[in-house]
């Protein structure tokens, strides 16, 4: 009876002194957390909610601004044709775009997913073009490259055929943009070869047993257990087509026509070349609910082709 007395009473403490430790750990974590949360309101939040405000609002930076209602997106539905050439070129980029980043980033991951001598360096070499293919200094190479004299047609003059001027004409400027987007393949990369990682190699020497061949492996195993991370990735490239900026700016400038207008660039030309801060804000939010509607509709019908082991 004294033993369960003791027992209860040491309990008691325990359970007294977790609450008083509690607190203390809170405030800790509060502490820490205070930078951030003061970014977040002040510098995210809060520009995020002025600029909703803006979006309903007539605004030219130099004047107050004047509240028109629903104009700005009046406007935009209604009577603006850039707005929907620039989504049109937006769409159209990110289908030739992803496609074709996935398909390069899943093979060149293939081959690095191969334990062979010298492989991290081999995975720095294809990742370095992330980290440095949304700069302006490699976008204007990319101009340079693809002008009338430059290295591409001087390589297809080598073998007789005349290359057009890439930049120039509508039909091939959207699809130049394209290969810089696909040649920024090395974070898709890297997590594809992640995924291949984990894997488990029971399940090809299982198949191999059973006489299944390359293919088989691929198309039965390899993808089936790699469909969470392409998945992933296909969201975070349909995201990312959206924000494109630097390249039809830098590049092209919108392009032959209006070809490589995207969305991004659009916005900016209407906030800072025509001072339309209103409409430019109605802009952004539209840009957000876009994506925010069709990431939705990627999880809703992309999810069923997706395999969880659990």
């Amino acid at each position: 009876m004294a033993v369960a007395t003791t027992t209860s009473a040491s309990a008691k403490a325990r359970a007294e002194a977790g609450k008083a430790v509690r607190p203390r750990n809170e405030k800790v974590a509060y502490l820490f957390l205070s930078p951030w949360m003061f970014g977040l309101l002040v510098f995210s939040l809060g520009p995020i909610l002025v600029s909703l405000y803006l979006s309903f609002t007539n605004y030219n930076l130099l004047q107050p601004p004047k509240w028109i209602g629903l104009q700005n997106y009046v406007h935009m539905f209604t009577q603006s044709q850039l707005f929907a050439t620039s989504l049109v070129d937006t769409l159209e980029y990110i289908l030739i775009s992803v496609p074709i980043k996935m398909i390069v980033a899943l093979a060149i991951a293939l081959l690095l997913s191969l334990e062979v001598k010298g492989i991290g360096v081999y995975r720095t070499v294809y990742y370095v073009p992330s980290l440095i293919g949304t700069s302006v200094a490699v976008a204007y190479l990319w101009q340079q490259m693809f002008g009338p004299d430059g290295l591409i047609n001087k390589g297809l003059a080598l073998v007789g055929i005349h290359g057009p001027n890439w930049l120039a004409e509508p039909r091939t400027a959207l699809f130049t943009l394209a290969m810089l987007q696909a040649w920024q393949f090395g974070s898709a990369m890297m997590i594809f070869v992640a995924g291949l990682k984990q894997i488990p190699e029971s399940l090809y020497e299982a198949a191999i047993v059973d006489g299944a061949g390359r293919l088989y492996r691929f198309f039965r195993i390899t993808l089936p257990m790699l469909s969470p991370v392409i998945f992933f990735n296909l969201i975070m490239s349909i995201i990312n087509g959206f924000t494109q900026f630097t390249q039809g700016y830098i590049v092209t400038d919108g392009g032959p026509l209006n070809a490589t207008l995207f969305f991004a660039l659009y916005l900016y030309e209407e906030a800072f070349n025509f001072q339309n801060m209103g409409y430019a804000s109605a802009l952004a939010w539209f840009l957000l609910v876009l994506v925010g509607v069709l990431t939705f509709l990627v999880f809703k019908f992309g999810s069923r082709y997706v395999y969880y082991e659990s």
